[in-house]
């Protein structure tokens, strides 16, 4: 299943899912991730499915060694794997942003207006080290305008699944002690549940955004639409750090 937003042409971009790929087994089927021991040729061809959306070829993908960072860069030219960044901006036409993720938040962000574009990768690290925020400066200085961005965020952990400790709560009171409210009591007094997509909305509105979308999927419990790597490593399937499968959101003008 993919998710496309009611705020963003449903043509200029798409949350996809895990399914629609050739990939077997753990990565079935839609997987993206070139780090994986999935076959590689299985890799591409799912990236070849995803670039058909926009009738457009796999170079057409602008692909990002993604992190757990807050650094968000310009770019007006196509690039694999050359761009180190959790989110990347563009104004030029033909370029597919794309983020790649396995329960971290995607956010797309589209201004019609003035012609520019954005995508975030928001693990709950990226989003405390501002990833949304950092990336709407790039878009401002390129000539975006707050009150005409329109936010999607799309699938990810929601709440119910998305179980923390103690640290994790610490860290962020440590940077605002309102962040309290996004953590609810968890199975004992060391555990919480955190509330990412609520999190995420309440800084893009912060920011100054007014058009701003949820998806309310929870990756983790839509197994046969999504991947999670929470799910993947519960359920015993992670051998190596990198060999999980992703999914990837992407957004173009």
């Amino acid at each position: 299943m993919s998710y496309t937003a009611s705020n963003i042409p449903t043509e200029k971009h798409c949350f996809f899912g895990r399914q629609g790929g050739v990939s077997g087994g753990i990565y079935c089927s839609l997987n993206v991730n070139l780090k994986s021991n999935d076959q590689q040729n299985h890799v591409l061809k799912n990236l070849d499915v995803i670039a058909a959306y926009y009738k457009l070829e796999r170079s057409k993908l602008l692909l990002i060694n993604q992190g757990i960072t807050g650094h968000a860069e310009y770019t007006n030219e196509i690039s694999q794997h050359k761009i180190t960044a959790d989110g990347i901006v563009t104004d030029k036409s033909g370029i597919i942003l794309c983020i790649g993720t396995a329960d971290c938040a995607p956010i797309l962000f589209y201004d019609k207006e003035h012609h520019i574009i954005g995508a975030a990768h928001a693990g709950w690290r990226g989003a405390l080290k501002n990833i949304a925020e950092n990336t709407l400066d790039v878009m401002l200085k390129h000539g975006a305008r707050k009150a005409n961005i329109h936010a999607a965020i799309g699938p990810c952990l929601q709440q119910q699944s998305f179980e923390v400790g103690r640290d994790m709560l610490e860290e962020f009171i440590n940077v605002n002690p309102d962040n309290a409210k996004w953590f609810t009591a968890g199975r004992d007094l060391q555990h919480f549940q955190f509330d990412m997509e609520g999190y995420l909305v309440e800084k893009l509105k912060k920011y100054g955004l007014t058009n701003i979308t949820k998806s309310g999927i929870d990756t983790y419990t839509s197994e046969d639409s999504y991947f999670s790597f929470r799910r993947n490593t519960h359920q015993g399937l992670i051998n190596s750090p990198k060999d999980f499968p992703t999914h990837l959101s992407t957004i173009m003008l």
